[in-house]
């Protein structure tokens, strides 16, 4: 896999010129040249692929009015864009109290501590808001060493915590960390668990060799104070066995190592669970959840830990601007309310299977699609080097075969076409997006 691969396809190279030549209008070619004249140009962002004006739904419009069914979504859309329970809260929020200043609360943010406190997979628990994911790791950071005196971590390559400069400390994506060091000190990363792609020697079948590493390292360091994994790595999908989680669970507890699970873009039921990690039935000692909490609208994020770790009264471990915001908060209640009214954690996990034996049955004559793999509505499939063509190559191919008809969704560790609904879409938008997605496999993959 090419290094700048691991979160998506790249704004660069032919294909995306050639898909932009043939699909953009000239007010929207006129609105980028915009847009990427203003903003500094980055991997992944900018310069952009087209422009929007409406998000609704499972569903986006394009300036030039072409509607897209978004899979992507960042990560953040389990209820969809503007669903009207979220809207009305925001609203009504904004009317009464649109901030809170500090030395001051509101009942919008106290009582959405007290609901994820209460559903978190600990048995006491306290948390702490703040504005996006990545300051709340690093507040998770920020904890770790306070609780336990040490500061070294250790993470997983390939992983994504953010895109802060302590947060690519722990991630181990190149795209992110290449040519932003020196990094945090203490920070080491070690192999994932990836059941398809042991480094280890255990591909195919997992022996956990990863979980040895890792104990491994927490004996010859003997002062780490964090591990700190993505509870399923939703970039290409991956979904530890059972015994994964039990062993590091037990590891950190005999090394006294504090156990953080970054759930940010797969919490509040994209996995069929309100956590993905009550699937594993162990107590992480912090959880970090973000994205789909501020209901697709407000950004927002929490780190929940266990309530014995309320100890740094004398220090400000966030103190963040808009940590208790009132319009975030109501918009966050407001999809708790919508999940649970709505049924979406068993909808999740009902048509996520229902999804992958679509793509299953689709896909079993196609031998460039090495395996389709799912927790809940997070669904990836993976495709294989085939006919002389890369696995990569035949990912974005795919992706924009996919774009000209109007369907969306990411393409992870550069292989990996992942497709991430709203908990929520129409059985019929799903049905038609897994008819798309493999019509375009079979044009891009199928034997001659």
């Amino acid at each position: 896999m090419a290094p700048d691969r691991s979160e998506g396809d790249v704004n660069l190279g032919a294909r995306r010129q050639d898909w932009q030549a043939q699909h953009l209008d000239a007010a929207t070619r006129s609105l980028l040249e915009q847009d990427a004249h203003w903003f500094l140009h980055q991997s992944l962002s900018t310069p952009c692929l087209n422009a929007l004006a409406q998000a609704e739904g499972s569903w986006l419009t394009d300036l030039a009015g072409r509607r897209i069914l978004d899979l992507h979504g960042n990560s953040l859309h389990q209820v969809g864009y503007g669903h009207p329970r979220v809207r009305a809260a925001i609203e009504h929020s904004l009317h009464e109290l649109p901030f809170t200043p500090r030395r001051y609360t509101n009942r919008y943010a106290v009582e959405l501590a007290r609901r994820l406190c209460q559903a978190a997979p600990m048995a006491e628990a306290k948390l702490l808001l703040a504005p996006s994911g990545t300051v709340a790791i690093g507040m998770a950071l920020k904890l770790a060493r306070l609780v336990t005196g040490r500061f070294k971590t250790l993470s997983m390559w390939d992983a994504f915590h953010g895109a802060s400069l302590d947060a690519i400390s722990l991630s181990g994506e190149a795209v992110f960390r290449r040519g932003s060091g020196p990094l945090l000190p203490g920070a080491a990363q070690v192999p994932p668990c990836a059941p398809r792609h042991c480094v280890l020697g255990c591909a195919g079948q997992c022996a956990l060799r990863c979980v040895d590493y890792i104990e491994y390292c927490l004996q010859r360091e003997g002062d780490v104070a964090a591990l700190v994994v993505e509870t399923i790595r939703s970039t290409d999908v991956q979904v530890p066995p059972l015994a994964y989680y039990q062993r590091l669970r037990e590891l950190c507890t005999r090394y006294g190592v504090l156990l953080i699970m970054d759930e940010i873009p797969i919490a509040l039921g994209r996995t069929g669970h309100l956590f993905a990690l009550e699937r594993y039935g162990i107590e992480p000692d912090m959880l970090v959840l973000g994205k789909g909490l501020g209901g697709a609208s407000m950004p927002l994020a929490a780190l929940i830990a266990q309530r014995r770790f309320d100890v740094g009264q004398q220090h400000s471990l966030g103190h963040y601007t808009h940590e208790k915001s009132p319009v975030a908060c109501a918009a966050a209640l407001a999809v708790l309310d919508v999940i649970a009214d709505e049924g979406l954690l068993q909808r999740s996990r009902d048509l996520g299977l229902r999804a992958v034996e679509r793509l299953r049955r689709g896909c079993a004559e196609l031998a460039s699609v090495a395996e389709v793999r799912a927790a809940g509505l997070l669904i990836g499939v993976e495709l294989a080097d085939w006919q002389g063509r890369c696995g990569t190559d035949l990912a974005e191919a795919v992706l924009y075969r996919c774009l000209s008809v109007g369907l969306s969704f990411k393409i992870g560790q550069g292989r990996v076409l992942v497709l991430a609904p709203p908990l929520n879409i129409a059985e019929a938008d799903l049905d038609w997006a897994l008819d798309t997605l493999l019509q375009a496999l079979h044009a891009e993959c199928a034997q001659p």
